[in-house]
């Protein structure tokens, strides 16, 4: 014994003299982490950052020389970025003794909850959201990185402070009044990383343990709708009646363990054994295994010893141009699944008594009597019990009181769960609630309530201060609110584009989706076919429809679409419609509408059954004189004028013009011929996209692979737009100031371009950027409307599917399709003046 312990004292000078002269290198050389250790001790210098070479750093974030007075006792400290330049954390390294450190959490954000040395954590730990980046618990295995994953600081969009949260359990080691220098050291490096690691957090928000209840199982499940993410990495956390937690991956049926783990041992992350996909279309589970033996009361989710959590951490890593650095799932959204699930989920791990975990969550009457801390209710006011401000106080481990006391009003209950839920994660993180969305957060502060006093509600470390808003309001396609202005040529080159992963639009499944566009609301409007489908049979050679005895179609084909959530607003367009094509939405709302099989054109009042408004054409016979159209494809409303066009279409190769009223008023183009179609020559003008303010007319001239453009008034050919990506077709285009946006078709045998989106700077007809959906594929993009707010709108006629993309910028006005809502493009630094302000702007 004598030996052991010089042993241990003479590898406590080498570590101390170690310090001395700080090797930067020796602090993350690759360790096995002993037993014990005794690098708790403060350091003799100052300076917490050390040079590495010359882009990489050493920065020790340690408690500045601590005593805690109690047990239990949670401090909190902080240390800034030193750098504003972006970085990435590629290692870790704990200082801390097992005798007096329970467990360590480091988190990053922008604001810590105090500026001071160190705080007690009960007064927040950040005042912004707060991303966990490690944890360590005495007897854990220490977190490793996988080579080429880091977790992305400063710059832009990354944390500017960590926060190191330190958990003193038992302070019997305190006797002696020493401080504590405990902390973590954090290799850092400003070589970009290839791959970025983040945090999927799954959380039960609505488990109840009836008393004395032997088993009660927490069942968390989402849906994965995002890029491919690799779990290497996993933490567990419920309290005191939590037996056994289990996180899997579900992909066609076959379940894929993550992690299981007893909440009741060591709460750090572990080694996810085998790593583990994720890709979209998966769905993650997760298990919580209770018991509610012992207690004579049921049990909810909540911050303190006597209630429970259900929580699943899921470190992982992504590519880094795809990176979210945190995501959460708090449903169930597959319960029959989890009749299936691994008989092991169900099997409580044995844990010794030694390497039981404490929880440190508070008990409700620890602070019964701490009534100067707290504002007790008023005499005539009542808590509100089941709602929104008592589910925050089970969360964030307060009494009621503390968190809100306010007069009873059942009709300001939050309307739906999924409403709660978010709304209890902003106000946990101090964020305007709903969407990040910078326009809007000046009136959702006006709601009077929302915000809780700071140090109220700051409790959110026992939630482990990691809860964000769930499925998809945090996404990697999601960008900071940009700064509104009317977009113009000169800023169109920062323009980009990605599939709106969160949009459940892409699950409504029409029938063949021909046209797409945006009503005055800024709501979706989708024309599909319904059970009919364009095929070699439905034309004879001279155009006549041959499927007639088909009827016209039974369903609504015309389904107005809530651009946020997908759901069906409205839905008309029943037993009117043979073989619908396209769709548009004029500036007080009417659809206009072409039908392939019948050769006409209708417009309709979206709110009326009577009938359409206006007819064009002649019902099942094709033509091409001032009466008739052969398959005509689109239409295009002046908001100005009324003056309406029409692209006509398959069998005929030609723009007409009509008053408000119908009347023909003139015609122009004809049939391209050759390799080189000259200005005015079309092989199936398919769409029209109107840009008011410049007095054109833009073609989507399919077959020649092109983009014509022609001056209103005169009918002159002002310019072609044309690029080798486009490939042979392009299908449909869509204006809006400053932006012209189109979608091509699949390449014939041996071409190379592919089937995608392309964003154009008008001005110049350069390409700025193209896109392509991550949840299934474009097999034929038939339609696209796109929307001064950043939204842009692909429908397939093929896979029956459509897709909601994203920017990364946004515009102040909307525009609606092909209507020419009127903003006017910037130019020359200034603004012109707008010729109308149309309804809806």
């Amino acid at each position: 014994m004598a030996g052991i312990r010089s042993l241990l004292l003479l590898l406590l000078l080498l570590q101390s003299g170690c310090w001395g002269f700080r090797s930067p290198m020796s602090v993350f050389k690759r360790f096995k982490e002993t037993t014990r250790s005794f690098s708790n001790e403060c350091l003799d210098t100052t300076r917490p950052v050390t040079p590495i070479d010359s882009s990489d750093f050493a920065l020790d974030i340690r408690m500045p020389g601590v005593t805690p007075k109690q047990s239990d006792t949670y401090f909190c400290m902080s240390m800034r970025l030193p750098t504003d330049e972006e970085a990435f954390v590629i290692d870790f390294k704990p200082h801390a003794s097992m005798d007096t450190v329970h467990h360590m959490l480091l988190f990053g954000c922008n604001m810590p909850s105090s500026t001071g040395s160190y705080w007690f954590c009960d007064e927040g730990t950040c005042i912004d959201k707060a991303n966990i980046l490690y944890a360590w618990a005495r007897n854990a295995p220490p977190t490793r990185l996988p080579e080429g994953v880091g977790f992305r600081v400063g710059g832009e969009t990354g944390s500017k402070y960590f926060v190191l949260q330190v958990h003193y359990g038992d302070i019997s080691a305190f006797r002696d009044d020493h401080k504590d220098c405990s902390g973590v050291s954090l290799h850092l490096t400003h070589l970009p990383q290839p791959l970025i690691a983040g945090m999927y957090l799954m959380m039960s928000v609505d488990t109840v343990i009836p008393p004395g209840e032997k088993v009660v199982n927490s069942d968390i499940s989402c849906h994965y709708n995002n890029y491919p993410m690799h779990a290497f990495a996993y933490r567990v956390h419920t309290h005191h009646l939590g037996k056994v937690v289990s996180g899997y991956r579900v992909r066609n049926g076959q379940w894929t363990l993550i992690g299981r783990q007893s909440p009741q041992l060591p709460q750090a992350f572990y080694p996810v054994e085998h790593p583990i996909d994720v890709s979209f279309g998966d769905i993650l589970a997760a298990r919580c295994v209770f018991t509610g033996e012992g207690r004579t009361e049921a049990t909810h989710i909540g911050g303190t010893s006597n209630d429970e959590m259900c929580n699943l951490y899921i470190m992982y890593y992504m590519e880094a141009k795809h990176a979210v650095s945190f995501m959460t799932c708090t449903q169930n959204v597959a319960l029959d699944m989890f009749r299936n699930i691994p008989p092991e989920a169900n099997i409580p791990i044995p844990v010794k008594s030694d390497m039981v975990m404490m929880h440190g969550h508070h008990k409700e009457t620890e602070n019964k009597d701490k009534t100067s801390l707290l504002q007790q209710p008023k005499e005539g006011e009542v808590l509100e019990q089941g709602d929104f401000y008592s589910l925050l106080s089970k969360l964030l481990g307060e009494r009621e009181d503390v968190v809100r006391v306010r007069k009873y009003n059942p009709a300001e209950k939050a309307g739906s769960e999924a409403d709660l839920v978010a709304e209890i994660a902003d106000v946990v993180q101090k964020k305007d609630l709903g969407r990040a969305d910078a326009g809007d957060s000046a009136e959702r502060e006006e709601r009077g309530d929302a915000v809780l006093v700071r140090d109220r509600i700051h409790k959110f470390h026992r939630l482990e201060s990691t809860l964000r808003p769930a499925d998809g309001r945090a996404s990697a396609l999601r960008r900071p609110p940009p700064a509104e202005g009317t977009w113009g040529s000169e800023h169109a080159g920062d323009f980009h584009v990605e599939e709106a992963l969160d949009w459940p639009g892409i699950y409504l499944l029409p029938g063949q989706v021909s046209g797409v566009a945006l009503d005055p609301k800024n709501n979706l409007v989708i024309f599909h076919r319904g059970d009919h489908v364009w095929d070699g049979n439905s034309f004879d050679s001279m155009f006549v429809y041959q499927q007639r005895g088909l009827g016209p179609i039974e369903e609504d084909t015309i389904l107005v679409v809530d651009p946020n959530n997908a759901s069906v607003l409205q839905s008309s367009g029943k037993n009117l419609f043979y073989l619908p094509h396209g769709l548009s939405v004029d500036k007080d709302g009417n659809y206009w509408v072409t039908d392939v099989a019948l050769h006409q054109v209708f417009k309709l009042d979206p709110h009326s059954r009577e009938g359409p408004l206006l007819v064009l054409g002649r019902s099942m016979q094709p033509g091409s004189d001032q009466n008739h159209f052969c398959q005509p494809t689109d239409v295009a409303v002046d908001p100005d004028t009324g003056t309406v066009y029409v692209s006509d279409g398959y069998c005929n190769s030609r723009i007409v013009q009509f008053s408000p009223s119908g009347s023909f008023i003139t015609q122009w183009g004809e049939e391209s011929s050759g390799s080189n179609p000259k200005p005015g020559q079309f092989s199936v003008p398919h769409s029209l996209a109107l840009v008011p303010h410049l007095g054109q007319l833009c073609v989507a001239d399919r077959e020649n692979g092109r983009i014509q453009c022609f001056k209103t008034d005169t009918k002159e050919f002002v310019r072609e737009i044309k690029h080798a990506a486009f490939g042979r077709n392009v299908f449909a285009i869509s204006y809006i100031p400053g932006l012209l946006f189109a979608v091509n078709g699949k390449p014939y045998f041996g071409d190379q371009e592919a089937v995608q989106g392309f964003v154009m700077n008008f001005s110049s007809g350069d390409i700025i950027d193209t896109f392509k959906p991550v949840r299934k594929h474009f097999d034929m993009p038939h339609d696209i409307a796109a929307s001064g707010d950043g939204a842009v709108y692909v429908g397939d006629a093929h896979t029956n599917t459509v897709w909601k993309f994203t920017s990364s910028e946004k515009m102040e006005h909307r525009s609606v399709k092909k209507a020419g809502i009127e903003v006017q493009e910037i130019k020359g630094g200034k603004e012109m003046e707008r010729r109308k302000n149309p309804e809806g702007v």
